[in-house]
């Protein structure tokens, strides 16, 4: 008999786990530009798509309770959909992590030449990915704390953000010479400003925030008690949007007029400079660079865990499924870190251009995913009608359909950008390559 994976995270790792997912580089970098896009508008864009991030977590979440004996929701692909879109979703959501892993250490490089210019990007990237392959070969239960510190980093900061804001706006300071108040937020063309064009050509831009809110479905196979743990965790999505994302962008408004945050840099950083907060910049910098870390903390445990599954499936190399006397994938681990070695390459050369290009592929790749495991929970629904696992889907069917619509026209947005369009092409080729790969093992098995 196999060895499988332990039992090894906590009720408090799977929650942190889950608030890390929510909160990504996106946030505190991305939102800067999001906002001069839509404007205030921003904050119904960040709603909007967390409702939807929302249905599609409860999907995910009722397939997982259905049967507890699989290691991840990429199993439940196979069962309702068929082995060749295991094999497709199984290796397009290890693309999903490795990009968006490569992204995070383009960007820690970055972060790090705040305090140490001399440094190069390949450098950072080339340290962080072994400390962090070291951490994680230690236990799943070393993982979890490792996240468990660095969401809890980016929790405070975020906290700190609204509370200021709060106090700012009972008390009308005044900062930069205008007053902290409601009237920001529609003093300039009001809450629109940039109309409805403006509010749905922001949108790829608000669900790459989202990026990685999944994950916490991988953890089943790994989690002490996943019936108790997971529907805490999902049902506490709305709150952690609410205020995260909508508190942070409607404080940050408040304080300075959407036409007045900077793209360059983090509004996070403007808010606090702008209150005379000196070490300001040092410390968001802190924040973001924290982000990044735990962004390929999760990507390099994510990788693993997707090719293990794949592996006792049959869809990888055999001894990837395999784990060592603590229950770690070590082959799996290792094979994903050496792949990140890609992107030291990559900053040696294209130090400037590849962010933008990785972090595209990235987020075609986890929409793509998202849409396949919602259709996945409409046939789970289809295949059993009377099952009652105590965590249904809200709105079956309705909202699967209305998710599925909404995730295809954000792909479709996609193609209005030249570097997004790139990345759409990419991932189309990547689905071609793949469909090749399994059709030849198919006929070299003689199945076909």
């Amino acid at each position: 008999m196999q060895k499988g994976l332990s039992r090894e995270l906590t009720n408090r790792h799977v929650q942190m786990i889950a608030i890390g997912g929510a909160i990504g580089t996106g946030l505190f970098l991305g939102s800067g530009m999001a906002i001069q896009k839509s404007g205030p508008a921003i904050i119904l864009a960040y709603l909007l798509a967390g409702i939807f991030c929302f249905f599609m977590m409860r999907a995910i979440g009722e397939l997982i309770l259905s049967d507890l004996n699989k290691s991840s929701f990429i199993e439940f692909v196979s069962e309702y959909l068929g082995e060749k879109w295991e094999f497709l979703v199984g290796w397009t959501y290890w693309l999903c992590w490795e990009s968006l892993a490569m992204a995070d250490l383009t960007a820690s490089g970055i972060y790090i030449k705040y305090w140490f210019p001399q440094i190069p990007q390949w450098l950072t990237a080339l340290v962080i990915i072994i400390v962090l392959l070291l951490f994680n070969l230690l236990s799943v239960g070393a993982f979890g704390e490792l996240e468990t510190w660095f969401s809890s980093i980016k929790i405070l900061a975020i906290v700190a953000l609204i509370v200021t804001g709060i106090i700012l706006l009972l008390t009308s300071a005044k900062i930069g010479g205008e007053v902290v108040s409601l009237h920001n937020l529609v003093k300039n063309g009001g809450f629109f400003p940039k109309g409805m064009k403006g509010f749905v050509l922001a949108m790829p831009m608000v669900l790459f925030a989202f990026t990685g809110i999944e994950m916490v479905g991988l953890t089943s196979g790994e989690t002490a008690n996943p019936k108790k743990d997971l529907p805490k965790a999902i049902n506490t999505l709305p709150l952690r949007i609410g205020l995260f994302y909508i508190g942070s962008m409607f404080v940050l408004m408040c304080i300075h007029p959407w036409n007045e945050i900077a793209v360059s840099t983090s509004p996070f950083v403007q808010v606090f400079s702008s209150l005379g907060i000196k070490i300001a910049a040092g410390v968001i910098n802190f924040v973001v660079l924290t982000a990044a870390l735990s962004a390929c903390n999760s990507a390099i445990f994510s990788t693993s865990r997707t090719l293990f599954v794949l592996s006792r499936n049959k869809h990888a190399a055999k001894r990837f499924g395999e784990v060592n006397n603590r229950s770690i994938p070590v082959a799996s681990l290792v094979f994903s870190s050496l792949i990140l070695f890609v992107i030291v390459i990559l900053n040696y050369v294209l130090p400037h251009q590849i962010f933008e290009i990785i972090s595209g592929v990235s987020t075609v790749s986890f929409i793509l995913v998202w849409i396949i495991l919602v259709v996945c929970h409409l046939k789970y629904k289809q295949a059993h009608p009377k099952v009652n696992v105590g965590f249904p889907m809200p709105f079956y069917p309705v909202a699967n359909i209305l998710t599925i619509i909404f995730f295809s026209g954000v792909l479709l947005l996609l193609l209005l950008d030249f570097s997004t369009s790139l990345a759409l092409l990419f991932t189309a080729l990547w689905l071609g390559v793949l469909l090749l790969i399994y059709h030849g093992l198919a006929k070299k098995q003689g199945e076909v």
